[in-house]
């Protein structure tokens, strides 16, 4: 007998609803899209249909392990705990423990709602994640600009007549900061409704393909690009913002210092190219411009990402079907939401988005949005003094492989007193862990996408509960809860504390549609098989759609009511629910990213090195953790160097290579393609996995290319890593040369 069921996939940011077949023992038997889903339609890639694979992978840990010496023990739940709670009861400063976050946290709705408290309990300001590696300069951008650091807004992609695209490749990766199943299909039909889309990018990626047009660019200089847009909408009175604004005047004084002569110069691309593509999105009908992981992780980062909004604003195409809105998640908080009463009070109380409230004790290197800039980890441990890391815990990261000279991150883990990891596999990372405690399978788990949701293109929501039993095993949310509840000495239920705040938050904020109600009557009324499903039905019914917000009926029972998923409708504009700037204004031209252009304008004239390597990904991967899947490793998703022929006749290059920067050197095969521009290379991100105690990784181990990157090199305001434009030196095998 088989049953079928419907979830939601959790391995990329598109949200794709699934229907899948299972067996009578619980086992997956065929993966389709869900047809039903009123945001996917049925899409699916190859990700989502190995699902089954990946759910039942055989290398997945099912029990804890404990090291002891160079061997790991299988043991039960309740003494890899007490091995826990010995190994943090060695910690004399809470200043000494550190916290990496990974990027499934983003797809797992216990990395959502348990991370913060766990990080509360163990009272360090030492957190790191991927977010450094990824995606911090807009959030530092928006947070500056709109006062809020969620506050992204997406290109509305179903309704625009222009797409100006940079640094992305939703074809491959399904998108990023930007949900939205389909994309491909969403920009196919742009176009046949007679759209235009322009992508901007070193290599000609399969979305460069599709486009219109492709423009090539050299890698870290499309804040450069930007600038000499905004600098032709000044000089040509194109510049036609549809809501008040402050920092306009110095927004222009800035943008005369890079007039379109000079940045194509050092971008690569010509000046009559960069006019046009002005002229083309202020004139359009509606237009947005959207950028992506290739314009954060890079040197300057957050201006690009500042300019992208800024151009936005300019061109009169913010917060305006067709340009570039902001979503409104089912799960959004009243405090953050907002009445007219609430804005008024964060206006008197003048509390702005703020950066650098704490800084790294060995580099300086400021604190945002509650974290410190990954690339610093290493300093953190290695350094002797008050305040050494010499305790970690790991939640579903890799950053031996994803942080930028991961070699030194590598040595420096095995220097740490203790080690925690919350991870299904034993890898390059938790094989330093003394204790490994693995959340169960896929199926057994429920999931909403909370975070994922507040960058939709389209308003929407969907809750998929546990397909199959625990049988035992503790969930993913009851392992954090745990660590929690160790790590603060209190004893209890951290969901009922957690309810119990969220409640009086909620009934002491105005427009919450629950002020000044009993919180024991609103404890009462949820509903939710555990303590995450309580957590959801009180943010849903607290939610813009929810039954105690007054302007909806949206509940747990609604979304467990209709599993396909809820269509919440088209974005509409609301900036004035969205902003929260102490001026009430978009801050176009926050003090510290003007400081900073001077920083960029200090770099205008310098001469490209003569080879930069930048990363790519592929449509059957998402960074390391999806590679012991037998179906989704070999046949494109390889890891090979991306060379323009012209470089390797010119440096006289065949099969394989020697790739070599300041900080190591690596053996690659090479994959001549003029997709990509003369001068830069590429390797995908992810690879390493030589010795792997999991089977099919260590088949397909590729190389790390984070040997080559430099931990030294962030984005100032933000302290993103920066691995595009890397400079490095290619060389025959056999023949090194000095980098």
């Amino acid at each position: 007998m088989t049953s079928t069921v419907h979830r939601t996939c959790p391995l990329c940011e598109a949200v794709c609803g699934l229907t899948l077949t299972l067996d009578e023992g619980g086992h997956v038997t065929s993966v389709r899209g869900d047809k039903d889903d009123p945001f996917s339609k049925g899409f699916i890639c190859p990700k989502g249909a190995s699902l089954g694979r990946l759910d039942e992978d055989p290398d997945r840990l099912r029990k804890p392990l404990v090291r002891e010496g160079d061997l790991w023990r299988e043991v039960g739940w309740d003494e890899a705990f007490a091995a826990v709670k010995a190994g943090l009861d060695q910690v004399a400063d809470r200043q000494s423990i550190a916290v990496y976050l990974g990027n499934p946290n983003a797809h797992s709705m216990a990395g959502a709602l348990y991370g913060a408290p766990l990080i509360k309990a163990l009272g360090t300001r030492n957190v790191f994640s991927a977010s450094t590696a990824d995606q911090m300069p807009k959030h530092v951008a928006s947070g500056l600009m709109f006062g809020h650091p969620l506050a992204i807004p997406v290109p509305d992609l179903d309704r625009t007549d222009y797409l100006l695209m940079l640094g992305a490749n939703p074809l491959e990766s399904n998108g990023s900061l930007c949900t939205a199943p389909d994309f491909p299909g969403r920009l196919k039909a742009l176009r046949r409704r007679g759209g235009r889309l322009v992508v901007v990018d070193p290599r000609r990626t399969r979305t460069a393909t599709l486009a219109d047009e492709h423009v090539f660019v050299r890698p870290g200089t499309d804040a450069y690009l930007l600038f000499g847009m905004v600098h032709t909408l000044f000089a040509e009175d194109l510049v036609t913002p549809l809501h008040e604004v402050s920092g306009l005047a110095e927004v222009r004084e800035a943008a005369k210092h890079f007039p379109p002569e000079s940045v194509a110069r050092r971008t690569g691309v010509p000046a009559e190219v960069i006019v046009r593509l002005a002229r083309e999105l202020a004139t359009a009908r509606t237009a947005a411009v959207y950028a992506r992981i290739g314009t954060c992780t890079a040197e300057f980062g957050t201006l690009a990402q500042w300019l992208v909004d800024v151009l936005n604003v300019l061109t009169g195409n913010l917060d305006r079907p067709g340009g570039a809105m902001f979503p409104k998640s089912a799960t959004e908080s009243p405090s953050r939401r907002g009445s007219a009463a609430s804005r008024s009070e964060a206006l008197k109380t003048r509390r702005p988005y703020q950066l650098g409230r704490w800084k790294s004790r060995v580099r300086g290197l400021p604190e945002a949005n509650g974290e410190l800039p990954v690339a610093t980890l290493a300093d953190e441990i290695e350094t002797p003094g008050e305040g050494q890391v010499k305790f970690l815990i790991t939640v579903a990261g890799n950053p031996v492989l994803s942080a930028p000279h991961g070699a030194r991150l590598d040595a420096a883990f095995e220097r740490l007193d203790f080690m925690v990891s919350v991870d299904p596999y034993l890898n390059e990372t938790t094989k330093h862990a003394d204790v490994i405690l693995p959340p169960p399978r896929v199926l057994q788990s429920g999931h909403y996408d909370f975070a994922l949701l507040g960058f939709a293109v389209r308003n929407y929501t969907r809750y998929s509960p546990p397909l199959l039993p625990l049988d035992g095993q503790p969930s993913e949310a009851q392992i954090l809860a745990r660590l929690a509840m160790i790590a603060s000495g209190l004893e209890g239920d951290l969901d009922a504390f957690v309810i119990d705040e969220m409640l009086r938050k909620a009934t002491q904020t105005p427009g919450s549609g629950v002020e000044g109600r009993d919180i024991a009557e609103l404890r009462d009324a949820l509903e939710g098989e555990t303590g995450g499903e309580r957590r959801l039905d009180l943010m849903l019914r607290l939610g813009p759609y929810g039954e105690w917000a007054g302007k909806g009926d949206l509940s747990l029972r609604k979304l467990l009511d209709n599993p396909h998923g809820l269509d919440l409708g088209p974005l509409e504009p609301r900036l004035d629910e969205v902003l929260r700037t102490a001026s009430g204004l978009i801050e176009l031209a926050p003090p510290q990213l003007i400081e900073d252009v001077e920083r960029l304008r200090s770099r205008l004239d310098e001469e490209p090195p003569e080879i930069v390597l930048i990363g790519r990904r592929h449509l059957r991967s998402n960074n390391s953790w999806l590679h012991n899947v037998g179906s989704l490793v070999g046949g494109s998703n390889t890891c090979t160097l991306q060379i323009n022929p012209a470089d390797v006749a010119r440096l006289g290059l065949d099969g394989e290579a020697v790739i070599s920067s300041a900080k190591g050197r690596l053996t690659v095969p090479l994959e001549p393609t003029d997709t990509i521009m003369p001068g830069v290379v590429s390797l995908p991100h992810g690879w390493g996995h030589a010795g792997s105690a999991q089977s099919v990784a260590a088949e397909h181990a590729g190389v790390s290319v984070n040997v080559l990157t430099d931990e030294s090199a962030v984005d100032v305001p933000s302290g993103n890593a920066v691995f595009n434009g890397v400079p490095v030196s290619i060389s025959p095998t056999g023949v090194i040369t000095a980098h």
